[in-house]
This record gives structure tokens, C-alpha cells and sequence, in this order.
């Protein structure tokens, strides 16, 4: 949940660069810094573990000047949390901040330390210096270099560089993760998110991806990648404090789907590498006697958290070969379950304050179970009563309908069934390298399903209108199928309900006429062909099908009505990539239907009362 801030202008830089950190706080971080170019040309890098104070203590001691300088906080990813490991990274005569992933970090680095280059940090962002610094001797310019640089990473990053070269630039790139120019008088400024420059300026250019800019105090020059111009005029921002939270979008769900590629590398930053084997959680979180003595999995929670946990007993089943089940929590404590010490308990809730759930919890732990919390709230009370904590790191969502946090959980139940299933011998090391390379690749596959909003919202406009909607999947998109009804019913007041496809015939079949859509989540999977026969079902009965789907074939064009298109991941992770388009196609058809959508009626963010 990193921060980025870039200043270049006529004020002396460390306390705007300090103060739009402290902006960023509510992203989350691990450690600060800052660097700048002093009157001398000369770059001045302070770093500190910790929260800002700690960096602002720093700089009382060591002070730096400049008036032009980057800043940044950062939640670890490549490497633990350090002063080696934060940001800003040196090399030579650059300086650069990073958010996001590098997927080839393995390969850059060891074609970096063949080259000669040296090391100091455990990083994939120190990388990005020493390309840049390798094509500063190739290039004449800083921009150019960037440019050069960029060409070589593969993944979702947004980076600020400067230079002692061109002590008056500042250069900026970004593909996935957020990046926003502020342009001011005599002065100009990039940052991650728009309240970090709110209070000098309401000027602001969005980067888009594949995109670069060069900043000077009294310019800001755009570019693609491959060196073309790009002409954007700037915006202004008329916000008040509330709207500066909900960064422009119109909903705090429509800008939280949108945070999705970030949360997503947060929650996965620090646990794994590029290329790793292996998932390191901060603490342990597994029964002291050792996973072997697990026997048996139970998941307790509650709307989408009992949907994710679903997803997650498919991983659990599969990749560790132990039996598990998903309760809902507001059931569990009622029917006297069968749990003992050898039973590892999985207590679900994006807040952290479910009472249904923490009631759950409180009974399986008084039976002899060791609770595992899965929960985006640090110190909640499930945290502080579980026996581990395994925290999402989305940052607040607002909006009552969860979108990120249920990305996210899915994430941690695939991260936690891999490292069960490696410390329990039923994955080798190259099994768990090949299962965890495409969670990598899901940030920029999301951005990519959300390139297809207009598709989606014309979708959104044609079926708004309908009284009922079904939905459909089979195995672990079954419970993607729930997630999509639960959504469209939560904020459209549309009836919706989620079904297994193969028990279509057992009773929705009966509802089904010219009158329903009838969402169908398909990819590419071993049941593809099942799945495709059950539409024809659909199709014989005057159903419209909305087929969403990483595998677009003749047979499925000629019965679905609309196909909305996915990248492909492997099975454990396309319940992600089918969520996200569903995520959307809600969000449409309630902004078509005008209802409240970050508050719909009768509903609460936490349920803290039975």
C-alpha cells in the first residue's frame, strides 16, 4: 500500500514531500523516506523503519536541503522491512521510488550482478536504479533512459526517478498502479494518490498506463513508452474532503474495484518473491505442534467472507489434502460441532468485528481448536482473539459492499493453502514456484478487465430493467456465482440467486424464460464442456445468457447473448478474474437504477450485533 510523492519547484522540498506522505498514511507502510538534490546537485537519501515520526526525527538530525526531491512510504514486498530495503534505492546518480510488482525480478537481477552491478538491498525496485543508471551512459537524456529502463520490466509498477544528471526533472512512468501529475505555479508535483497534492494544487493529470512524464518546476510533458507525445489537457479538481477520499469516482465502490490491483499486491507483498518457492507470513501461523497435526479445516463467516471461505476449501482440499468445511458463523454454535484440538478453525471477517463470527470462534477455541484470524483490521477482536492473525492489506473500504476485501481474502487463503501444503510435503518447491508465478500477473489482468467497463455497462443498460436474475458455476466458480447474485441483490435491489450449474435442472429451471438473464461463469476449465451443456438447457427455455468466460469458442458464441472476456490464470486463481467483471456489471446496474450504492438500505458494513 505504498505512497509516491515528487516535488519540484521553488519551496524547499523535504516538508511538502514529508507532509504528502503523512497524506498517504491511511495506505499503510512499514518504513519512510526521502531524497532530494541539494544546492550542491547531490543527492541526499534519508530512510527510517517505522511510521513517519520516525523518518521526521531522522531528518531533524541529519537535515538535507533541495527544492526538488521524492518521497515515499512503503509496505514491504521484495525484502523484510528495513532501512536497506526502503525507498528511495541509489545507483550512481538516480534515485527512485517504486510502487507495484517487477514479475521478472529473478532474471533482472541476476543479469544486473553478471554486468558488474552491486547489490545492496534485497529489492526489486533497486533493480529499476541500475537499469536506469546502466542507460544513462547509452542515452542522452534522463527521460530517454527511463523509457529505455521500463522497456526491460515486466509487471505493474508506477516509479518517480531523479537524477543528479538533470537536477531540475523529475520523471515519472506507470503501468497499473496509480499515479497523478499536480501542476501548480512555478512549482509541479506527482503522487499516488490525489490527497497528497490536494492542498497545493487542484491542477492534475492522470497517468495512464504505458505512459511517462518529465516534470520540471514550469513543465510536465507526457510520453508513451515507446516515445510518442501525448497531448492531455489538465484537470480540475473541485472536491471536498469527502470526494478527495473517494479519489474523483462518483462511489466509493467504483473507486475500491478500482484499488483492486493494489490491494492485491499489498496483501501479497513481503509474503513472496518473484520466482520464490516459498510464502513467509509475518508471524507463524499454524498449531505449535506442527501442521501434520491438523486433521480436519472449519472456516466460519459470514455474506461474502463465507463465500470466500468456500473458494478457500476448494484450495485447502485440493493442495493440502485436508479435509475442510465452511460454516456459517451465525449457525455454528448452535448445533454442537464436532471440533477438537486436532481441528484448525479459520475465522473470516473483513472487519474484524463480526459478532456472529467472533461468537464462533470463541466456541471453537473453548472446544480445543487452534483459530486462525483472517480479517483486514489490525487489533480487531477477532485479531486479539484468534490464535494467529493473517491480515488482508486493502486499506478502508468504505463502501458497505465488499470488493477488495474479498479479492484479497481469496488471495490469503491461496497464500495459506500453499504453505500448508509445502510445509506438509504434498508440494515440492518447483510445484509451489509454479502455483505462486501467476498471482503476479493478477494485478495487471485485473486493469485489463476493467479497460472493458463500457462493454460491461451497455451490458449493465440492456438488463437493468429485469425483475430476477440467475446465476451459474460450477466447482470453484461456484462460488462465484453466489458472490455476482450477492452483489447485484445488495446494491440494485434486484432478485438474484447464485446456483451450481449441474443443479440448474433441480429447480431454477423452472423460473427461467425471455424475461431472466442468467449470468454463466465459464473459463477453461475441466468442466467447461458440463457447464456449456447446461446453457443449451438455458438457451432451449429463451434464457439471455451472459456468458463470462477466458475461452470464447463458436459453440458458447452461438448461446450466449453477451460474453464478456477474461484473462486466463490457473484454476485456483480465475474465481478472482470472473469476480471482477461481476463486481462491475452490479455496480452499473444499480447506478442505472438509481439506488444508493455505497449505502444500500437495510445493510451495515459490520455486523456487530447478533
Amino acid at each position: 500500500m505504498c505512497g509516491i510523492i515528487g516535488y519540484v519547484g521553488s519551496r524547499e522540498a523535504a516538508p511538502i514531500l514529508l507532509g504528502g506522505l503523512q497524506r498517504l498514511e491511511y495506505r499503510g507502510y512499514d518504513s519512510a523516506g526521502i531524497a532530494t538534490l541539494s544546492g550542491a546537485g547531490r543527492l541526499e537519501i534519508r530512510r527510517a523503519v517505522g511510521k513517519l515520526e520516525k523518518l521526521r526525527r531522522t531528518l531533524q538530525e541529519m537535515p538535507v536541503d533541495g527544492r526538488i526531491g521524492i518521497g515515499h512510504t512503503r509496505w514491504a514486498t521484495h525484502g523484510r522491512p528495513s532501512e536497506t530495503n526502503a525507498h528511495p534505492h541509489k545507483a550512481g546518480p538516480v534515485a527512485v521510488i517504486h510502487n507495484g510488482i517487477i514479475e521478472n525480478y529473478v532474471a533482472l537481477r541476476e543479469v544486473l550482478l553478471k554486468r558488474g552491478h552491486k547489490l545492496s538491498s534485497e529489492t526489486d525496485t533497486e533493480l529499476i536504479s541500475h537499469l536506469i543508471e546502466e542507460r544513462l551512459k547509452q542515452e542522452e537524456t534522463l527521460v530517454a533512459a527511463v523509457r529505455a529502463a521500463v522497456s526491460e520490466l515486466r509487471g505493474s509498477f508506477s516509479i518517480v526517478v531523479i537524477s543528479e544528471t538533470e537536477p531540475n526533472k523529475l520523471v515519472a512512468a506507470k503501468t497499473a498502479t496509480p499515479l497523478v501529475l499536480g501542476l501548480g505555479d512555478g512549482e509541479n508535483f506527482v503522487a499516488s494518490d490525489i490527497p497528497a497534492i490536494l492542498e497545493h494544487t487542484r491542477r492534475t493529470i492522470v497517468l495512464e498506463d504505458g505512459e511517462l512524464a518529465e516534470i520540471g518546476a514550469d513543465s510536465a510533458s507526457l510520453f508513451k513508452f515507446d516515445g510518442a507525445p501525448v497531448q492531455r489537457s489538465a484537470r480540475l479538481i473541485e472536491w471536498d474532503p469527502v470526494k478527495a477520499t473517494k479519489g474523483g469516482y462518483q462511489h466509493y465502490l467504483r473507486k475500491e474495484i478500482s484499488e483492486q490491483p493494489q490491494a492485491w499486491i499489498d496483501t501479497l507483498s513481503g509474503r513472496v518473491s518473484t520466482g520464490s518457492a516459498e510464502v513467509h507470513f509475518e508471524t507463524e501461523l499454524l498449531p505449535p505442534a506442527g501442521p501434520q497435526t491438523i486433521s480436519r479445516m472449519v472456516m466460519v463467516s459470514a455474506g461474502a467472507s463465507w463465500i470466500s471461505s468456500l473458494i478457500g476449501k476448494f484450495m485447502v482440499e485440493e493442495l493440502c489434502g485436508i479435509p475442510a468445511e465452511v460454516d456459517y458463523s451465525a449457525e455454528f454454535r448452535y448445533r454442537s460441532p464436532a471440533i477438537d484440538s486436532g481441528t484448525f478453525v479459520v475465522a473470516v471477517s473483513q472487519s474484524g468485528e463480526t459478532a456472529d463470527t467472533l461468537a464462533a470462534m470463541e466456541e471453537a477455541k473453548r472446544r480445543g481448536a487452534y483459530v486462525l484470524a483472517i480479517t483486514n483490521t489490525v487489533d480487531s477482536s477477532i485479531a486479539r482473539k484468534a490464535d494467529a492473525q493473517l491480515y488482508t492489506r486493502c486499506g478502508p473500504e468504505i463502501s458497505v459492499t465488499t470488493t477488495k476485501c474479498f479479492l484479497t481474502q481469496i488471495e490469503a487463503f491461496y497464500l495459506l493453502a500453499i504453505h500448508i501444503a509445502s510445509r506438509i510435503g504434498r508440494l515440492r518447491p518447483a510445484q509451489a514456484q509454479e502455483l505462486l508465478q501467476p498471482a503476479f500477473a493478477i494485478p495487471t489482468q485485473i486493469e485489463a478487465i476493467l479497460g472493458q467497463e463500457r462493454h460491461i455497462e451497455k451490458i449493465a443498460r440492456k438488463y437493468g430493467k429485469a425483475r430476477d436474475f440467475l446465476y451459474l458455476g460450477r466447482g470453484i466458480n461456484y462460488p462465484v456465482a453466489l458472490e455476482g447474485a450477492l452483489k447485484l441483490k445488495e446494491i440494485s435491489y434486484i432478485h438474484a440467486e447464485g446456483y451450481a450449474a449441474g443443479e440448474m435442472k433441480h429447480g431454477p429451471i423452472a423460473l427461467i424464460d425471455e424475461e431472466m438473464p442468467v449470468v454463466v461463469i465459464i473459463p477453461n476449465d475441466n468442466v467447461f464442456d458440463k457447464t456449456l451443456s447446461n446453457l443449451k438447457e438455458v438457451e432451449s427455455r429463451n434464457g439471455r445468457i451472459i456468458a463470462v468466460t477466458d475461452h470464447r469458442t463458436p459453440e458458447l458464441e452461438e448461446v450466449a447473448w453477451e460474453i464478456i472476456d477474461v484473462p486466463t490464470s490457473n484454476r485456483f486463481l480465475m474465481p478472482v478474474l470472473t469476480t471482477v467483471p461481476l463486481q462491475l456489471l452490479a455496480y452499473h446496474i444499480a447506478c442505472y437504477r438509481g439506488t444508493d450504492v455505497d449505502q444500500p438500505r437495510n445493510l451495515a458494513k459490520s455486523v456487530t450485533v447478533e
